[in-house]
């Protein structure tokens, strides 16, 4: 498992690892600690993790600026705060768990066991969209349906505007809600958004969307795809 955690106070940082390292052991293949925010954002850039315990107030910055950006992320995230009244909005970001502080080894016990039988079971209700030097907050239920591109993915609204985000697509599907279906290698679509299935002579499929839009279907998804909407 590769952990990081960002964390201002040194002592709150020191014992959070101790903790995690008690109860996880050879579980534990990288742990690393970040006091700021532009050092833990360069991180994750550089490097993959599995989980991330972050605290809300980083000496002047605010920890939900990586929270947004994080919010589509293939790893998980562990608020650790003393503001409770933060927890609530803090969950509309796909988090997985509000630990309060002062942090205890139960409740980091609890944490932990949330974790390893999520299954990706945690949802996210926006998307956060870097684009040059602006953040953009896009509203799970207003896109319409994701392509791959590039290593990369891109966005569309069901208001037409269309975004580019640095993530795979599976990594992307791992965090949008469960009404988000993949219907092809390289589309990912809003099921409340779909009008029908279309079929071709030869066995070839297309999915048409509430605004007319129409995409291309795989024909492993279109036998899942059609009991799914059936149902």
């Amino acid at each position: 498992m590769r952990i990081l955690i960002v964390e201002d106070e040194v002592v709150a940082a020191r014992g959070l690892e101790r903790m995690l390292r008690e109860l996880l052991g050879s579980k534990i293949s990288s742990l690393r600690i970040e006091k700021s925010l532009i050092g833990s954002q360069c991180f994750i850039q550089e490097n993959e993790i599995d989980l991330l315990f972050l605290d809300l107030n980083l000496d002047g910055d605010i920890g939900f600026d990586l929270l947004k950006e994080t919010s589509a992320a293939s790893f998980l995230t562990i608020v650790t705060s003393g503001n409770t009244a933060e927890a609530i909005h803090a969950f509309d970001y796909g988090v997985l768990d509000f630990v309060p502080k002062p942090i205890s080894k139960d409740r980091i016990t609890k944490a932990l066991q949330k974790f390893q039988t999520n299954n990706n079971r945690t949802k996210t209700k926006y998307i956060g969209i870097k684009q040059e030097d602006q953040l953009n907050l896009i509203a799970t239920k207003d896109v319409l349906y994701v392509q791959s591109f590039d290593k990369r993915v891109k966005v569309f609204q069901k208001n037409g505007e269309m975004l580019v985000h640095n993530k795979s697509l599976d990594s992307i599907l791992k965090v949008l809600p469960g009404y988000f279906l993949r219907i092809h290698r390289s589309f990912i679509v809003n099921g409340k958004q779909i009008k029908k299935i279309i079929t071709s002579p030869g066995g070839s499929y297309q999915l048409e969307l509430t605004t007319g839009t129409k995409l291309k279907m795989g024909r492993n998804y279109y036998k899942e795809l059609k009991e799914t909407l059936q149902t």
